[in-house]
């Protein structure tokens, strides 16, 4: 059995929470996963199975797109819903084009700095450990790509919006950076991966699957790659 095999991720499981449940119920030699979620997202985790993993780079690919959630008015110091919030302010008078607008500004190659809340590290150790000890540090920003953001509805101070970027954005910073931008703080409350690389929720299964269905969602090593290849 090599190949990938697409989970929907559900909130509250780190990535490697996914790993470790379908490999235990596959019984393989070796899981990996392809670009990691945040424990509060749901959705595309592609897991690469046996010999997949050595090829988990070239399978990968630098598209992912998300539907997202922005709360205006409380920012927090995750960036997202799981953090301590850090300031309140009155959104009320934030109106959804105002939000697009803000959002617009960061399409393209954009300079990202990375919240304390993550796996980057510096000086040999992840941000998050040193975060978790109330210890922030200067970071250097990051150039990502910002390929489209659409605002699709907006009520009681959240914004939904869809995002489409290359690997290493961090759809958290995206959001207080536009808190910032707005003067109200936010933050991002919700986040659903619709697509990574050529792999997409329609083909996706529960990460807590039995083995019958997990098998039946392999795609073939030599078929995912053909499909990247064909992708590019």
């Amino acid at each position: 059995m090599d190949g990938v095999i697409v989970v929907d991720k559900p909130a509250g499981w780190t990535s490697h929470d996914a790993v470790r449940k379908v490999k235990s119920t596959l019984g393989a030699v070796k899981v990996g996963h392809l670009g990691t979620l945040d424990p509060m997202a749901t959705g595309v985790l592609p897991l690469v199975i046996n010999k997949a993993t050595k090829f988990a780079s070239a399978l990968e690919g630098s598209i992912k797109i998300y539907t997202g959630r922005l709360k205006l008015g409380i920012e927090t110091d995750s960036y997202d819903g799981d953090g301590r919030i850090v300031k309140e302010a009155d959104a009320g008078h934030v109106a959804e084009y105002m939000v697009t607008a803000v959002l617009q500004k960061m399409i393209g190659r954009i300079r990202q700095v990375p919240p304390m809340y993550s796996a980057i590290k510096i000086g040999g150790k992840p941000l998050y450990k040193l975060a978790r000890k109330g210890i922030v540090i200067e970071r250097e920003p990051r150039e990502v790509d910002v390929y489209s953001i659409e605002v699709l509805s907006m009520a009681d101070c959240e914004a939904v919006f869809k995002v489409v970027c290359g690997k290493g954005t961090y759809v958290r910073s995206i959001c207080h950076d536009a808190g910032l931008a707005l003067g109200c703080g936010a933050h991002l409350s919700g986040l659903r991966r619709t697509q990574s690389g050529v792999f997409t929720e329609d083909e996706a299964v529960s990460a807590e699957a039995g083995r019958e269905v997990l098998s039946r969602a392999l795609i073939p090593l030599e078929a995912a790659l053909m499909r990247v290849k064909k992708s590019e």
